[in-house]
């Protein structure tokens, strides 16, 4: 529906015209769009783009160009943005992105990105100048094709932020759960995922741990309403500095379950010495419950994990192979049995305590009823199959069967394009990947990503490059890559990227003008 710009400041609306008093029909909702163009707006063109986007330009009143003589052309000045219609977002970040990323921190990462693209860029047509002499059918069969791809997946990831840095001078405090760190961000959790599942052939033997990693980083962005294990330990950790007596709290041992189901075995040990029989004064009179409590947490500082190494400060024993890691686990899982059905808990005498510990080693040792119900959400219980039931997961088929199932038990109705986007990947999928890209996290998103996509992917390589001619005859790649040269064409911050941008981009839109100038002549 058509509508007026208003005069609100810097960051204007458009504003759809109300209905007449009395009408049944509900007024259209109102949409925000920050173009930037200073009031007041006096065009806005209005057009159909990729997926479920549409491109907006709004332009001011025209300028007097060249000190407003008589002889001064008049130029307008705008900006074209994107809007999400489905999210609601605009601008190359994309609708999730744009709540977490400002316009000065996007267009750090656009400029950063553009010496990795470009390098990229260059020893792929070094590869394909090889590959035509040798005659090797595509550039991916190269055995170090994916290096070059994981170098430059690591070099753009570096520029999206580390979830892991810490603030320079820090104290500990005894009683902090979980550690100060920098705001993670859906850009750069998307990003890592198509690394992880699509690019680094070296996480092959242990897939399943690396997502474990992954969700330890990005769990506060799963939902924006339901409960996560981030959110329980958080509200705990507020509620901790006015608790005399932790082990009475219900939440305390929420809080640890919640934390052992997905693998967060240091936050779980250090938890566990949270626990009032650990105080001096009361050791001597709680001995047995004391000890019962230290054999649980030695028991999960223990827990074989089948990976090559552990980041600095997390718990686990590494199994490099899958025979040490079968050995070691039911070497621990007979040590968890035995605990279990130990004589000890008959005198234990805090029945909290007995309870909350015993429901830890029923995690542990896998039951899905203890884990369903100690997880939130369908990715953590996913996590925690891959960590209890079935370590040795492999892929891409056996773990979407796994996802299906555990949406099946945990089913969420607030997802964020970061859960649409692995339901893509596990369902191997280049165009869900592609469209959950574009809707959630923008031009910049699908521009960059598109080299993860086709690493190793033959379907989504000859998807992207295939010539389509219900859109001009340019590929996907060109289209999607000309959609983000047009957002930085219109911004005076940053059209230097796309006039000075990797050579694709400039060819690409060489290759889209000279066809359309083409059909033009032929028409005539």
């Amino acid at each position: 529906m058509p509508g007026v710009p208003t005069d609100g400041g810097a960051v204007g609306t458009v504003v759809p015209f109300s209905r007449e008093p009395g009408d049944a029909v509900a007024a259209p909702p109102v949409r925000t769009i920050r173009h930037g163009v200073a009031p007041p707006v006096s065009r806005v063109y209005v057009s159909f783009s990729s997926g479920n986007l549409l491109q907006v330009a709004c332009l001011g009143p025209p300028i007097p160009e060249g000190g407003g003589g008589r002889g001064a052309q008049e130029v307008a000045v705008g900006r074209v943005v994107e809007v999400n219609l489905g999210g609601g977002g605009s601008g190359p970040g994309g609708a999730d992105v744009e709540e977490e990323i400002d316009e000065a921190e996007m267009r750090r990462i656009q400029y950063g990105s553009v010496p990795a693209f470009a390098l990229l860029q260059s020893r792929k047509n070094a590869l394909a100048d090889a590959a035509a002499m040798s005659r090797v059918p595509s550039v991916s069969e190269h055995a170090e094709w994916w290096q070059y791809v994981l170098e430059y997946s690591k070099t753009i990831g570096s520029l999206l932020g580390n979830p892991d840095s810490l603030p320079a001078f820090m104290i500990d405090d005894p009683k902090t759960i979980l550690k100060d760190r920098e705001k993670p961000t859906s850009l750069k959790a998307s990003w890592e995922l198509l690394e992880i599942f699509f690019v680094d052939k070296q996480l092959k033997s242990w897939l399943p741990e690396r997502f474990v990693d992954w969700l330890a980083d990005y769990d506060s962005l799963l939902t924006k309403t339901e409960n996560t294990v981030y959110r329980t330990l958080t509200n705990f950790q507020k509620k901790l500095i006015n608790l005399q007596i932790v082990e009475d709290d219900p939440d305390y041992w929420n809080g640890l379950a919640a934390a052992l189901s997905v693998g967060w075995l240091d936050i779980v040990v250090n938890m566990l010495r949270f626990h009032g029989s650990y105080q001096l004064d009361q050791m001597d009179n709680r001995e047995t419950e004391n000890g019962l409590v230290e054999a649980v947490a030695v028991l999960v500082s223990t827990m074989p994990r089948m990976r090559p190494d552990l980041p600095t400060g997390k718990l686990g024993h590494c199994c490099k192979t899958r025979p040490d890691f079968i050995k070691a686990l039911e070497k621990w899982r007979g040590q968890v049995n035995k605990l279990e059905c130990s004589a000890f808990w008959i005198q234990c005498g805090h029945q909290k305590t007995r309870d909350g510990l015993k429901n830890l080693l029923h995690i542990m040792l896998g039951n899905i009823k203890n884990l369903t119900a100690a997880t939130s959400h369908w990715l953590e219980l996913f996590a925690s199959h891959f960590l209890y039931i079935r370590p040795f997961t492999v892929g891409f088929e056996g773990m979407n069967h796994l996802a299906q199932k555990c949406i099946q038990l945990k089913p969420s109705t607030d997802n964020s394009g970061l859960t649409g986007l692995l339901g893509g990947i596990l369902s191997e999928n280049p165009e869900v990947v592609l469209a959950e890209c574009t809707k959630s996290f923008g031009p910049w998103m699908v521009t960059h990503a598109m080299e993860l996509l086709t690493a190793d992917n033959d379907y989504a390589d000859m998807m992207l490059h295939e010539e389509r001619p219900n859109i001009g005859g340019i590929s996907l790649e060109e289209l999607h890559r000309l959609v983000y040269a047009q957002v930085l064409c219109s911004h005076s911050l940053t059209w230097q990227v796309a006039g000075r941008g990797p050579e694709p981009l400039r060819r690409g839109g060489a290759v889209a003008t000279t066809r359309r100038r083409g059909r033009d002549t032929r028409r005539q």
